[in-house]
């Protein structure tokens, strides 16, 4: 067995003496594991950064074999988030989501095309931050938890939209949420795709593609914990 792609690099460990086994994230091959021989030598090391884009080609006897990648760095990403301690926090909480939620193997080319994009943002556009908050947006989508913030749930208007149904991941009114609003997660314009976001539009918004990440995804995970990079991500809003 063996193909070739590119994809981007999401998390590396040391395997024996010196090879390492990778995560990377491909268009076609969805997150997919494989050894790296000499991985940790001084020629590979530096190029086996998380977020690094890289051309991989994977071989192995049998499909279900973890097998091998013999890769090219295509681009670095390292010195774009070398002296932005948020923006290598976006990259961190990006690669560490991503392990998280992709099943191995399993195609998400559309999320991968937004993620390459937003991979490209970090460090280098200051409204990364925005397109970050709607790639969250676009995970839970993409993995079959999607929000619908489009109009309200109760009475069907596109006005006021201010709050979402810890429930049903719909959008609710102002005026429609009465005496239920304590109850409510807050829909900050930001996260409907409206406004450059500010910094508490951006915790609000966090807040509220946390809670159904960790209680709408996580439990169809096994129920493990999110990763401590998003929170990490998310102190920084704080």
């Amino acid at each position: 067995m063996e193909w070739r792609s590119e994809g981007v690099l999401l998390a590396v460990r040391r395997h024996g003496e010196n090879a390492a086994i990778i995560e990377v994230f491909t268009p076609d091959h969805g997150r997919h594991a494989g050894i790296v021989r000499g991985g940790t030598s001084r020629k590979l090391a530096p190029v086996m950064q998380p977020g690094a884009q890289l051309h991989v080609s994977w071989r192995a006897r049998l499909e279900d074999h973890l097998g091998t990648f013999t890769i090219e760095p295509l681009k670095s990403r390292a010195a774009q988030v070398m002296d932005d301690r948020k923006a290598l926090a976006g990259l961190n909480a990006l690669c560490g989501l991503l392990s998280f939620a992709l099943a191995e193997r399993d195609p998400h080319p559309d999320l991968y095309d937004r993620t390459i994009a937003l991979f490209d943002l970090l460090g280098a556009n200051p409204h990364w931050p925005l397109a970050y908050l709607q790639w969250e947006l676009a995970l839970l989508e993409d993995m079959g938890f999607g929000l619908d913030l489009s109009s309200c749930a109760v009475s069907g208007t596109t006005q006021e939209l201010t709050f979402v149904s810890p429930k049903s991941g719909r959008a609710v009114s102002s005026s429609a949420a009465g005496e239920w609003a304590d109850r409510l997660l807050p829909l900050p314009a930001c996260l409907r795709g409206v406004g450059d976001g500010s910094l508490d539009e951006m915790s609000e918004g966090l807040r509220t593609t946390g809670y159904f990440l960790k209680n709408w995804m996580a439990p169809q995970l096994g129920n493990k914990p999110l990763p401590p990079a998003r929170q990490r991500l998310v102190d920084f809003f704080t």
